[in-house]
């Protein structure tokens, strides 16, 4: 659940990073490679810091 919880906060992040690209004018293609970048490292982090320790 939490991990949920992580990676939809990151989702807001994520949005308001392509919002801001994308008022600035840099190309669709950018914001879009920024985004998929910035959703794998999302998922990495997030699993790093939710999973259950040993």
């Amino acid at each position: 659940m939490s991990l949920i919880i992580y990676l939809v906060g990151f989702a807001f992040v994520i949005g308001g990073i392509a919002w801001a690209l994308a008022v600035a004018g840099v190309g669709a293609r950018y914001v879009t490679i920024t985004a998929v970048i910035l959703v794998g490292i999302a998922i990495l982090t997030g699993v790093t810091r939710t999973r259950n320790r040993d």
